[in-house]
């Protein structure tokens, strides 16, 4: 008889953790409290999965707006610089832009619309028609989109984004002035120097505006790269992934995973005798239908896991199974010729119909996402996530 129950995901708890901590034997501990507790056996190729910011937390990975300020007037030889494709957060940029806008004389904003990468919009889509606007190759000024589009305030934040990120521009002491453009090209009108805020597609904004005569062009994974008068900081990142932590600190995304993710696996090896994958996550890859928001504002899901999380699914689906090649069976002997099916599929089940309509994405993606939506953001106090069954199929008993 195949198990009844497949892919269970914990949420669980962990004391506060603190810069400095032992975050491995924490983990640790608290996975083994809760199976205790819960009565539930750790397995060969059970997945623990730590919340990056509990991992940047412990390694005591912040900077202040003043080492963000530091790097950027240093990086920059311009009073002038563009601000060109950030989102619309006051998590995630707002306290960024403190840092940049005091490192410079002028900031020239340049936002996309009618949304941000992520779906944070400024204007609907059915208001760009209304107004005639083509948002592929119409430039506005601040002027034009106020007589166009008037204020806009977020529909989940409340915010005039607009308005927030000019004030907060002015406040750290720099003129601003706000451009709305989709086209990298546009900022090279007012600047050659540019400091690029997209996440994503970040690499595409870079190269067009070095092909197109921009003098120094940066990405916020160029900032904060290394230390600032004793700051954290990431190599690889930089400032993409940073969340606000104070009113003048920011957390940044964590450095070293690797060392944490294998030492976590050994902990357990040594406790349990079990082989388990560890993984730290971010945001997870999903995307809001209602509200258009694409979750995903870190630069990765997962910035380091153990080697039993590489590569793809490799599934079938069992609802074709039972619709086409065994439309004919039904009950037990449906049962038993699904499950040798599955035992004999191919190792590559890449192009094939039995596979179509699986999910086609990396295993740490997918796992990320779930461990996102069981920890939740908010005060449910579950920084790891402790998933069994996640390899398991129909024919494991």
């Amino acid at each position: 008889m195949s198990k009844t129950v497949g892919t269970v995901s914990r949420g669980i708890r962990t004391p506060i953790i603190r810069s400095g901590d032992d975050l491995v034997e924490i983990i640790a501990d608290s996975v083994l409290a809760a199976a205790e507790e819960e009565k539930f056996e750790i397995r060969d190729r059970d997945i623990i999965a730590a919340t990056e910011a509990i991992v940047a937390r412990a390694q005591n990975n912040y900077a202040t707006i003043e080492n963000i300020a530091a790097d950027v007037k240093n990086k920059f030889s311009s009073d002038t610089v563009g601000v060109i494709f950030p989102i619309l957060s006051r998590n995630r940029f707002a306290i960024c832009l403190r840092g940049i806008a005091k490192g410079v004389k002028k900031v020239v904003l340049m936002l996309s619309y009618p949304s941000d990468e992520v779906g944070n919009h400024l204007v609907s889509l059915d208001m760009l028609d209304e107004k005639g606007v083509n948002p592929y190759s119409d430039v506005l000024t601040l002027e034009k989109y106020r007589e166009l589009f008037g204020e806009n305030k977020h529909p989940f934040t409340g915010v005039d984004y607009v308005d927030y990120y000019s004030q907060i521009i002015k406040e750290a002491g720099a003129e601003v002035e706000i451009v709305f453009s989709n086209n990298p090209r546009t900022i090279l009108d007012y600047t050659k120097d540019v400091l690029t805020c997209d996440i994503h597609t970040r690499k595409r904004t870079k190269r067009i505006l070095k092909e197109n005569g921009a003098n120094v062009v940066l990405g916020l994974d160029e900032i904060l790269t290394s230390s600032i008068d004793g700051s954290g900081y990431n190599e690889q990142y930089g400032l993409l992934g940073a969340n606000k932590a104070t009113e003048d600190k920011i957390k940044l995304f964590p450095r070293d995973c690797e060392s944490f993710v294998t030492s976590l696996q050994a902990e357990m090896l040594k406790r349990t005798g079990k082989n388990v994958e560890v993984m730290v996550y971010g945001d997870g890859a999903f995307k809001d239908p209602v509200g258009k928001i694409w979750e995903l504002a870190d630069p990765v899901v997962s910035p380091a896991y153990t080697k039993g999380l590489e590569g793809t699914p490799n599934e079938v689906k069992l609802k074709y199974l039972a619709d086409n090649n065994f439309a004919n069976l039904k009950g037990e002997e449906l049962r038993t010729a699904i499950e040798e099916y599955i035992k004999n599929k191919n190792d590559n089940l890449v192009g094939s119909m039995e596979s179509q309509g699986t999910t086609p994405r990396r295993l740490t993606d997918l796992i990320g996402s779930l461990c996102d939506l069981t920890s939740g953001s908010g005060d449910k106090g579950t920084p790891v996530v402790f998933i069994q069954g996640y390899f398991d199929n129909y024919t494991n008993v």
